[in-house]
């Protein structure tokens, strides 16, 4: 495993997890925006991760941006901007990787960047105890790591404005009620919901998860459903060559559980 100053990964059963480690509130600075980037793409790139777990360290998920940072980028529009696009090639990466990434989000906080990192990922599992938000105009300011596009597609265009412009939190157990998360799970045993859900994940062949997260992602991007369906069954169609596609089929039929290679 990597050394990463603000970052921890490690690799249990099949599950890469990583650990956001920046006393005392966790929050996204330069140097943490590279340390996540770096150790994402060594668990994507490691062979014995089949799902990727991100969590954080502590009282906090991800408290924000670092608004010091932010305070000091203000009179360089240029600089804000390369911080900017930082966040948001990061949230990408997270979005469209091939290995589903699952939010383990814990402890008393998940707002701002904490909290469009969370939508970036495929699901999000919760404490009870944790409070989410887009406090930005607060500050002056508004969401600029996708904030203003994937809530809506989350909750709903008047629920996200709701949240934006009001300013305000919520409860974990409202964040469940709209759809901003998927599961509510108490106190202190986020991560460990998360490596369950891993462990089923990890069960199924890697080669239609890959396809499946590809064609939500390439769908939902697409205004026309005809276009979307397309994109859909290109995705079903590429899966003929698949040997474990083979293998399913054929432990159906023989009445027996498959045994996936991922190829």
């Amino acid at each position: 495993m990597g050394e990463y100053e603000t970052v921890k990964l490690s690799i249990e059963d099949r599950a890469a997890i990583i650990t956001i480690d920046h006393p005392p509130a966790n929050a996204f600075n330069s140097q943490v925006l590279a340390d996540l980037d770096a150790a994402f793409d060594e668990a994507t790139a490691d062979e014995q991760a089949k799902v990727i777990i991100i969590t954080g360290a502590g009282q906090f998920f991800i408290a924000g941006a670092d608004i010091n940072e932010i305070k000091e980028l203000k009179e360089d529009q240029e600089a804000l901007l390369v911080f900017g696009k930082k966040g948001h090639n990061l949230f990408f990466k997270i979005e469209r990787s091939k290995k589903p990434v699952i939010a383990a989000i814990n402890g008393r906080f998940c707002l701002g960047g904490g909290n469009e990192m969370a939508m970036a990922c495929h699901i999000r599992l919760a404490e009870d105890s944790v409070q989410f938000g887009q406090p930005e105009i607060s500050l002056g300011i508004m969401p600029g790591w996708g904030g203003t596009q994937r809530l809506p597609r989350l909750v709903g265009k008047g629920k996200a404005l709701e949240l934006i412009l009001g300013g305000g939190n919520i409860k974990a157990q409202e964040a469940f009620r709209i759809g901003l998360v998927n599961k509510v799970v108490p106190v202190g045993t986020v991560v460990r919901e998360a490596k369950r859900w891993a462990k089923a994940l990890s069960f199924w062949s890697a080669v239609p998860m890959a396809a499946i997260i590809t064609s939500v992602n390439e769908g939902l991007d697409e205004e026309n459903l005809e276009k979307a369906m397309e994109i859909e069954t290109q995705q079903f169609a590429a899966l003929q060559t698949s040997e474990d596609m083979a293998e399913g089929l054929t432990a159906f039929l023989e009445k027996r559980r498959p045994k996936f290679q991922d190829k």
